[in-house]
């Protein structure tokens, strides 16, 4: 979906270009790279987003497990919400529930009223929104407001495979194929949407340890290996915690359940070939196979020496080790 403004163009023309796929160029802002959309639409949340101390922020590098994290927050802060949680998440996208900033939000024009497109402004109510933005962009916004920041990330090379088939389903891409090695020399070079993934990442993670009480930070293997903890940590984190044993272990085991790929998949809404508003892919997109370690059965051994190696400089070289 393209934005239709007369000084974009004259904006991204200024920006360091390169080529992705399809018919796709990406622009560089602040370090970072976008779509002409995006970038636009970056641009409007910076301009007009202001976060309520109630908010949720859910924020991830594409195809790191947001679509299950945003069923899983919906999860936790509506469990007291007279319409059922399992109810819900049968009948809406998780993409619908937890609107994107810059995407859903910000992709159309602002309100006349100057509030965001479909989100309620009710300060006694929390609003959980998503974001790909990258942490060195929204610095000034997060931090002027008390509101939380969750973060999934997840290991490279499946996050890499992950967005791969996910961008193959794009009509651009059907007309001009995105080869997996040019997909695995752009992201070692950090030319994707809302790359480079590791500067991402990092933010994030640092913001984590300097301000726990402010930033949640977790891996998609974490939440996959032991989902019912993550739930109970996150919900804390959030200040809405389980209480009695036996009411909690049920409840948990309920929302695990309830946004599990195996239920969330089988759901009509998440099968549907239509449109989500702002977004070029149909809804049936978000759901492939969320296995840990699918990169193994796309890149050979050199693909994965380069993002390893890589991994081994940004990661492992900044304390954190993970991603190999």
């Amino acid at each position: 979906m393209e934005i239709q403004d007369p000084n974009v163009n004259q904006i991204t023309s200024s920006l360091p270009r390169e080529k992705w796929c399809g018919h796709e160029f990406l622009y560089q802002y602040n370090g970072f790279w976008f779509t002409q959309t995006y970038f636009q639409s970056t641009q409007r949340v910076v301009e007009n987003f202001k976060p309520l101390p109630t908010d949720v922020i859910l924020a991830s590098f594409p195809k790191t497990g947001t679509t299950w994290l945003k069923a899983l927050l919906h999860s936790i802060t509506n469990r007291s919400s007279k319409e059922t949680t399992p109810s819900s998440l049968t009948f809406n996208h998780p993409q619908e529930l937890i609107p994107s900033l810059e995407t859903k939000l910000y992709v159309n024009e602002i309100q006349s009223n100057g509030t965001e497109s479909g989100v309620i402004k009710d300060p006694k109510n929390t609003r959980v929104l998503g974001t790909h933005i990258p942490y060195q962009i929204l610095v000034d916004i997060l931090n002027s407001s008390d509101c939380k920041i969750v973060y999934v990330t997840r290991n490279p090379k499946d996050t890499l495979i992950s967005l791969w088939h996910f961008v193959q389903k794009a009509k651009s891409v059907e007309q001009e194929p995105w080869e997996l090695e040019i997909a695995v020399e752009q992201f070692c070079k950090g030319v994707l949407p809302f790359g480079p993934y590791y500067e991402h990442v990092l933010a994030y993670r640092e913001q984590s340890m300097k301000r726990p009480e402010k930033v949640f930070f977790v891996s998609y293997e974490e939440l996959k290996e032991d989902s019912k903890n993550c739930v109970k940590k996150i919900a804390e984190f959030l200040g809405c915690p389980f209480e009695g044993e036996n009411e909690e272990e049920e409840e948990v085991e309920q929302i695990v359940k309830s946004c599990s790929f195996e239920i969330l998949s089988e759901h009509e809404v998440n099968k549907s070939s239509d449109l989500p508003n702002g977004f070029p892919l149909p809804y049936s997109s978000f759901f492939r196979k969320g296995e840990v370690g699918d990169h193994l059965n796309y890149l050979d051994d050199e693909m994965i020496r380069k993002i390893d190696d890589i991994t081994r400089e940004k990661f492992h070289g900044s304390g954190f080790m993970y991603g190999i």
